[in-house]
């Protein structure tokens, strides 16, 4: 039906513009930066609403489209400067990926601006070129609850107390002192989730954080002394381990009470250790093992290790090993893994076992035999076979029934064979 003439269109109601503050915050905090600040151009009401943002990512799409040609660098400073000026209010959350810039720009004004308002979780990813200075005024975010610190030079000031308030801290390719680090970490009173990666060739870290759950350890270093964590629960330790001194397992986890999960990734090759035949105590919490990078042929010696832990964890539940064997004959192996070296051990609870590119080796086999003797409640035993695909049919007939005739302690095991380079991987 047409209007009739005259009569005046009653407009509807711009509802964005009247939607309150708090719903508008909402559905800004749920947008990109970029689709956040596009926002102004709504209405008048709109304009500065963006200015109010508690959270702010920043990362090269802001900076960075194909038709600007003007210098990224350039673009990303005068998105900092519009930042500082027109924001108001705390900012709680910040992250930061500079990506690829050719240059990192100045952002020490920003870090200082944040400071000063309430930030709680700081995320600066910097990557390539220089490293970034770290500037103190990180140090005085007395509200920091997470931080993430990839590529920086850290020098914490002699005046630092510490995070009060810390929960998780992330450390990704950055150069620091062990001295530094470990004072870092041991003044984050309530440090709940610590994630390291360090490049650099330390001899050892001690890590003293009596509230931490999570550790996860990536480095070239001695050995990690959990000195202190007595409610860790979940631990993952990469340890490529050159040119220095002997492993110490027991220092590694001595206050390790409450450890539930562990993966365990040790590099040692360099020169030959003498591991222990198991810890002096065992962990009895210990319940997920996984083992990765087990190096099983003549110039490596992560087996004894392996061994160690295995034999030092007697309630575990599930275990999952991925080894690699080169055809050399190795005495010291297959010693290592017969049946009467383990003849004080039995896994109580076992119920599954992963054994990763599976080659049909002899150590392979023992190591298969030895879990097979003495795992009485065992359930499955799955094995990735994907390294035998290229054998003939009789060779891995002949494998497989010469596992089956193998002793075991449990009536209900089962061993399943499978190819994980189809179906995902074990880890």
């Amino acid at each position: 039906m047409m209007p009739h003439k005259g009569r005046k269109h009653c407009l509807l109601p711009d509802v964005l513009s009247n939607l309150p503050d708090n719903v508008k915050d909402v559905i800004l905090m749920c947008l990109p930066c970029k689709d956040a600040v596009r926002t102004s151009i709504l209405s008048k009401k709109w304009r500065y609403n963006w200015c109010r943002l508690i959270e702010l990512s920043l990362d090269e799409s802001l900076w960075e489209t194909k038709k600007d040609l003007l210098n990224p660098t350039i673009k990303f400073t005068k998105i900092i400067y519009q930042l500082l000026t027109l924001h108001e209010g705390p900012i709680t959350k910040y992250s930061l990926d500079i990506g690829f810039l050719k240059s990192c720009p100045k952002i020490d004004n920003f870090i200082y601006f944040l400071s000063r308002n309430h930030i709680q979780q700081l995320v600066p990813r910097l990557s390539g070129g220089k490293l970034y200075n770290l500037p103190s005024s990180v140090f005085t975010c007395s509200q920091l609850r997470h931080l993430t610190l990839h590529n920086c030079l850290i020098h914490p000031p002699s005046a630092f107390r510490g995070f009060d308030k810390l929960i998780s801290l992330e450390i990704c390719r950055v150069t620091i002192s062990s001295e530094s680090l470990e004072s870092l970490i041991s003044h984050c009173p309530l440090l709940e989730q610590l994630v390291l990666r360090i490049p650099e060739m330390f001899i050892i870290v001690e890590i003293n954080a009596p509230m931490l759950r999570s550790f996860d350890f990536t480095g070239y270093i001695s050995s990690v002394c959990l000195k202190n964590v007595p409610r860790l629960v979940k631990a993952s330790l990469a340890c490529c381990e050159l040119y220095v001194h002997d492993l110490d397992l027991a220092e590694v986890f001595e206050s390790c009470s409450s450890l539930e999960h562990l993966k365990f990734f040790l590099v040692c090759s360099w020169k030959r250790y003498q591991a222990p035949t198991r810890l002096p105590f065992d962990i009895t919490s210990v319940k997920i093992l996984y083992l990765l990078g087990i190096m099983l042929f003549k110039s490596s010696y992560e087996l004894p290790y392996a061994l160690c832990l295995i034999r030092s964890f007697p309630y575990l539940e599930y275990q999952e090993i991925k080894v690699y064997y080169e055809d050399e004959e190795n005495d010291c192996i297959l010693e290592c893994l017969e049946l009467e070296r383990f003849s004080d051990v039995t896994f109580n609870q076992l119920r599954e076992v992963k054994l990763e590119r599976f080659g049909g080796t002899i150590p392979e086999m023992q190591l298969i035999k030895l879990l097979l003797a003495n795992s009485p409640v065992l359930v499955k035993m799955l094995i990735d076979t994907r390294d035998l695909d290229d054998e003939p049919l009789d060779t891995r007939l002949k494998i497989f029934a010469e596992v089956s005739i193998f002793l075991r302690a449990s009536p209900k095991a089962e061993v399943v064979y499978i190819n994980l380079s189809r179906s995902g991987s074990l880890a």
